[in-house]
């Protein structure tokens, strides 16, 4: 059994959303394979280590942390646009807030809420909670690739990636014991997200479905 058993509840998306995912990415290089890219570092030819207490947060923004048996990792290069740069950025520190509520067993996180919004941060919650209320936690590494970015308007934009959980396994946090049950097809999911910049200039998650077992996102 991979880290996420269930589907992180698929929300909806409007129909011009669906039609901007199909459309994005084909000139964008922001779906380039290769980099090893941690929540929000610069990107580089050397991975950036898991978030930790030493890491100072930008100004203004919450630090995410994690233990060190957890890990988050993100492949994408900089498009060289700084509004999607800024899009893919926040993106991936959303996806951190949520699995920092999941390790740390608490919902009530000053990142959860930074970064989702309305109806990404009501699902976010009850999927982090899940995992609580079920005993759970996750360790090992996983990785997301394959971003796609497009922007509508100034304070408007859509992400679409995926992610692969076969190096990541449910921990009990009670016995200590983790589930290694081997990865298959459901260990690949992909990602149809928007985000909405606030007046902060955080471009926060608004909606996010997903689609488990994508042939999409299959090595």
């Amino acid at each position: 059994m991979n880290r996420r058993p269930t589907l992180l509840a698929a929300l909806t998306l409007t129909a011009a959303a669906a039609l901007t995912l199909s459309a994005c990415g084909s000139d964008d290089s922001s779906a380039a394979k290769g980099n090893d890219k941690i929540a929000g570092a610069d990107t580089g030819d050397k991975a950036s280590p898991s978030p930790s207490e030493s890491e100072a947060a930008p100004a203004g923004r919450p630090a995410i942390t994690f233990p060190p048996d957890a890990k988050n990792v993100f492949e994408y290069e900089k498009t060289g646009d700084a509004a999607k740069d800024a899009v893919l950025k926040d993106s991936t520190l959303s996806v951190n807030s949520v699995d920092e509520a999941i390790l740390k067993g608490n919902t009530d996180t000053k990142a959860l809420g930074f970064y989702n919004v309305g109806k990404a941060l009501e699902s976010s919650i009850s999927y982090a909670q899940r995992y609580i209320d079920g005993g759970d936690t996750w360790i090992g590494q996983t990785r997301y690739f394959d971003y796609k970015v497009t922007l509508t308007g100034e304070k408007k934009a859509y992400v679409t990636y995926c992610s692969d959980e076969s190096k990541s396994f449910i921990k009990n946090r009670k016995t200590k014991k983790v589930d290694r049950s081997p990865a298959d097809a459901d260990s690949y999911v992909l990602y149809n997200t928007s985000l909405t910049k606030n007046a902060d200039g955080v471009w926060q998650t608004s909606n996010i479905g997903s689609d488990r077992g994508s042939k999409a996102c299959q090595p």
